[in-house]
């Protein structure tokens, strides 16, 4: 979404212009005196931006010291493969004000209609964004959601850009706000007055003011500047740090067949690599080719996926996150039907069904779905290798954890949720 002029000028005043010169020698046997040069003006130093007292109040953060949510340190594999799958956005490009905003909102139970759920009550960082129920718990406090939420790890590198399940939503931006007017989920519904109506609630908060403002540059709340920073936010959220990470990077080569994704992996189990060639390796070459449609190595859905075979005659083209961090998940599929990996496998090496939209990676060579009849100790390895997957440091990473220095309980239907000091 584009910023506006505001934005923009607040962009170019975080625009550090640096300034270098060039040295030679002389050769000749006259040395020739140059005039000294006029000295260079002195630099204006960049102002710090001081914590507002009424978002030191309510938030552990510090303006002068935002902590960087621009990707570091990424594997060597990270590379132009990668970037070409990054959906984000030319007029949504990173910046950590506007990052940092999308966090307070994540984590503020203010989005919803009654004060009593935030987007992490239903994507947990310990669970990679996951939630561990099988749908999760609206406002009200009494009714769920009919799908169950979906893993945030790698969200960025899903090249459509598509959001949901059923991909209805355009980008990352376009979903962010649809939880938030959803009647079960956040609760501003037409009813409850719509997207204005939190519009307004968040311009009387004063820690909002403060933070459009050093974000945007203008207090102005709007529903594109609440997407844009959310989209940003959770963008943000990379995950690079698996067991399966740290291995891998060390048989990485570019020009290595496959980018030598079929290597042995030094530090894992014989069951491991076992499951790593299971999960690597086409059907074709004796594996079970999961990774044509979990691509490595952010190991999210291909582009071109069709329907996994869910449901017999499904006719619905659905989506998958990431499967980094699936070991942190407890239930699985759109339904959250399996409840655990193990189901999951089994799915796919005997329990695929029929359909016009089924994916043709899942078809036997006779056209019907595919089955794999894996033996007992190959199915187990698989539920072994995404275990690999598992990002630790993700799921504690404190630049993604609440900012809030207080805790809100859920509290019955039709009471106000109290803040309450650590």
């Amino acid at each position: 979404m584009k910023h506006g002029a505001s934005a923009m000028a607040l962009a170019a005043t975080l625009l550090l212009a640096g300034c270098g010169g060039s040295g030679g020698s002389t050769t000749g046997a006259t040395a020739v005196a140059t005039p000294a040069p006029a000295p260079a003006p002195t630099p204006t130093p960049t102002p710090t931006v001081a914590t507002p007292a009424s978002v030191s109040a309510v938030l552990a953060l510090d303006f002068a010291n935002l902590v960087d949510y621009a990707p570091a340190n990424l594997p060597a594999y990270y590379d132009a493969t990668v970037t070409a799958l990054d959906n984000t956005p030319a007029e949504n490009a990173l910046n950590n004000r506007i990052a940092t905003l999308g966090r307070v909102l994540f984590y503020d139970r203010q989005l919803s209609v009654n004060g009593s759920i935030s987007c992490a009550s239903c994507h947990r960082q310990a669970n990679s964004f996951d939630d561990p129920n099988r749908f999760s718990t609206g406002f009200s406090g009494t009714a769920f959601t009919s799908a169950h939420a979906m893993r945030l790890a790698n969200i960025r590198y899903w090249r459509p850009g598509t959001m949901f399940w059923d991909r209805r939503a355009a980008s990352v931006e376009a979903q962010a706000s649809q939880p938030i007017i959803n009647p079960i989920e956040m609760g501003w519904d037409s009813a409850a007055g719509g997207i204005n109506a939190l519009i307004t609630r968040l311009q009387g908060i004063a820690y909002y003011q403060e933070l459009f403002t050093f974000a945007f540059g203008s207090p102005t709340v709007t529903e594109a500047r609440l997407t844009q920073a959310l989209a940003q936010f959770q963008r943000a959220m990379i995950s690079s740090s698996s067991r399966w990470d740290t291995a891998y990077a060390t048989v990485f080569s570019a020009t290595a067949p496959n980018r030598n994704l079929n290597a042995t992996l030094a530090g894992f189990s014989d069951q491991e690599n076992r499951s790593r060639q299971l999960f690597m390796t086409g059907q074709g070459g004796g594996g079970a080719g999961c990774s044509a449609c979990h691509v490595p190595p952010t190991f999210a859905l291909a582009a071109n996926s069709q329907s996994n075979g869910l449901d017999a005659g499904e006719t619905r083209v659905f989506k998958s996150p990431s499967l980094k961090s699936v070991g942190l998940s407890r239930a699985f599929m759109h339904d959250g039907r399996f409840a655990t990996l193990a189901e999951v496998v089994e799915f796919y090496n005997s329990g695929v069904q029929a359909g016009p939209a089924l994916d043709n990676r899942l078809r036997a060579p006779g056209g019907g779905p595919q089955r794999l009849n894996l033996s007992a100790a190959d199915k187990a390895a698989l539920v072994a290798f995404m275990e690999t997957l598992t990002d630790s440091n993700l799921a504690a990473d404190s630049r993604f954890s609440s900012p809030f220095r207080w805790v809100i309980r859920r509290l019955p239907a039709g009471r106000r949720p109290r803040r309450a000091v650590p």
